[in-house]
């Protein structure tokens, strides 16, 4: 009979499994994806380097898995606010002034995240979160354009423009060291993607 793993010693290998998680994730968040070695990983976990590939099978399944839990996150904080209560006008301006925000209190994350060098596979993985965030956009855009709060538009075309305006906006503010202020940037932004959508001012 082949050996099968008990309740208890599942449970300590998925704690093991998220403690490794939250570890690179912080990795990331401080170097960057490039100098996020599987050691400086599994130092940052207190364990020994070989101990990572009890969980994953490599830097590059390690990698992906931190780009899909964080950027997942930030997909479902977008969802709420978008999806949520209020004029679509409305839910677009805090949906972008909520992303930009969370950005901005995480830079070396949310530059990751956005726009850092990483390999093929967290690039994939960024630009399939990349649809999920114009998909939501589109939604509220078409809400919007249907309830006359935005004039007639192709929402998925004015999602991805604001999808990428977005991106583009933060990636300087968050890749330098330069103090920024965020409430003007932020105001600018929403201002931004408002006019885009076709709101009226």
């Amino acid at each position: 009979m082949a050996y099968r793993k008990t309740p208890a010693e599942l449970r300590r290998l998925e704690a093991a499994r998220e403690h490794l998680v939250v570890c690179a994730t912080e990795v990331v968040a401080d170097v960057g994806w490039a100098q996020a070695s599987v050691t400086a990983v599994a130092d940052a976990a207190g364990i020994a380097a070989g101990s990572v590939y009890q969980h994953f099978s490599s830097k590059s399944a390690l990698a992906v898995e931190v780009f899909r839990r964080a950027a997942q996150r930030e997909v479902d904080v977008l969802g709420e606010v978008l999806e949520g209560d209020g004029d679509p006008d409305d839910r677009l301006r805090r949906g972008v002034e909520v992303f930009a925000l969370r950005a901005l209190e995480n830079p070396g994350l949310a530059y990751a995240l956005l726009a850092a060098p990483a390999e093929p596979a967290v690039g994939a993985e960024r630009l399939a979160f990349r649809r999920r965030y114009r998909a939501l956009f589109a939604s509220v855009i078409d809400e919007g354009v249907t309830t006359g709060r935005f004039p007639g538009q192709d929402a998925e075309i004015t999602a991805a423009a604001l999808t990428g305006a977005i991106g583009e906006v933060l990636v300087h503010p968050l890749s330098t060291s330069v103090a920024q202020d965020a409430d003007l940037l932020i105001a600018g932004l929403t201002a931004v993607a408002l006019r885009c959508a076709g709101a009226a001012p």
